[in-house]
């Protein structure tokens, strides 16, 4: 018997090579809208399929609107989301309105489709407070803009219902690039150190702002990242909301089961720059890259596997479009009639009781205000 080298004993190469070949990528329809895993097909009737369809379709619109409105001067910050509909939409299409969802800066249609009225989803890229003052019963936050931040408040969001025995998920997003932030790794470690119900999903749509998912992390995968917090990692075909909606419907039931959190990672695309705050996507991808992923857009996809089911057609698709416009029409009239915003009102809303060196400001920019 040949005793083992120092390699056989220590091969660490070897181990990392095993954990990697775990995640495969979970898909159930491939770019041609056809079933390639039947066993996984989720029991969704035709008025579920039809219903996701419609919000995929009317988002697609919401977001060229909103790139007009932006370039117009009507709208503040705003992040283009056209590519991420099955990721965004389908992983939300999984909840119940008592789950929690806590956005990123992109994940506007999540909180909309959760019950964000859409006039306020535009006064919040206005910058306008009322953007940011959530209706009642409506369990989602304000866009988070500091990068990965929204998934440590996710984990204390998740505590809390685990605390009061609810049967409810916390569910938070972020990109490629919040996987390198520090947050991101503090929230995941959290949440499974004390087995909370919560879903993390990382939409890896390949660039933070202008940098690659290559040269973000040496792991070939940020799902494989789960294992570290010792919870379950998974990456799914963010291009397709069928994978997506069953990986996010298994990981509430997990998490509400009592099993702990779940990181998932779609593999996604955005069409457009990163926001349009001056980016410009030429600069760092190029055409082939473009033309390889619109291959796969997530709308084609669909359609074509509804239509082969007889249950969506042309017609059907118009009305959606016409729906989705004039609501745009009307939501973007009532933020218009919104009061214009005055620094006391900032103050007024910041503290349930303002502190002193606050309340002389006040006073010195009320009567501003009143000249």
């Amino acid at each position: 018997m040949t005793s083992k080298t120092k390699k056989d004993l220590l091969d660490v190469k070897h181990s990392l090579e095993i954990i990697e070949q775990q995640f495969e990528t979970f898909q159930i329809l491939n770019e041609d809208g056809q079933v390639v895993n039947e066993a996984a097909m989720p029991e969704l009737n035709d008025e579920q399929l039809q219903e996701l369809m419609r919000r995929m379709v009317y988002t697609r619109i919401l977001d060229q609107r909103s790139i007009s409105l932006n370039r117009q001067g009507r709208l503040g910050f705003y992040a283009p989301t056209a590519g991420q509909e099955a990721s965004q939409l389908a992983s939300q299409f999984a909840l119940e309105k008592e789950d929690f969802i806590l956005p990123g800066y992109r994940d506007v249609p999540q909180i909309i489709w959760h019950g964000l009225p859409l006039y306020q989803a535009f006064l919040w890229s206005r910058g306008h407070f009322q953007g940011g003052q959530i209706p009642e019963g409506v369990n989602v936050i304000a866009p988070q803009i500091i990068i990965g931040a929204q998934y440590i408040q996710a984990a204390g969001v998740a505590l809390g219902m685990k605390k009061r025995g609810a049967k409810s998920v916390a569910i938070a997003y972020t990109g490629d690039g919040g996987a390198s932030q520090g947050d991101f790794y503090e929230g995941i470690n959290f949440a499974g150190a004390f087995k909370v119900p919560a879903i993390f999903i990382v939409q890896n749509n390949r660039f933070a702002i202008s940098t690659p998912v290559e040269k973000q992390s040496a792991a070939k995968t940020i799902a494989q990242k789960a294992v570290a917090a010792g919870i379950p990692g998974i990456q799914v075909d963010g291009m397709d909301p069928l994978a997506v909606y069953v990986a996010v419907r298994d990981a509430r039931e997990r998490a509400i089961n009592g099993e702990g959190p779940t990181l998932i990672e779609t593999l996604t695309y955005r069409y457009g720059p990163h926001t349009m705050a001056g980016d410009d996507p030429t600069r760092y991808r190029t055409s082939d890259l473009d033309s390889e992923w619109e291959k796969k857009d997530p709308l084609v996809r669909f359609r074509k596997f509804l239509e082969n089911k007889g249950i969506w057609n042309e017609e059907m698709e118009n009305e959606v479009i016409e729906k989705a416009k004039e609501d745009i029409k009307e939501a973007i009239k009532k933020a218009d009639e919104a009061p214009k915003q005055k620094v006391t009102d900032l103050m007024s809303v910041m503290y349930e009781e303002m502190p002193a060196y606050l309340k002389e400001q006040f006073e010195i920019y009320k009567e501003k205000e009143s000249n």
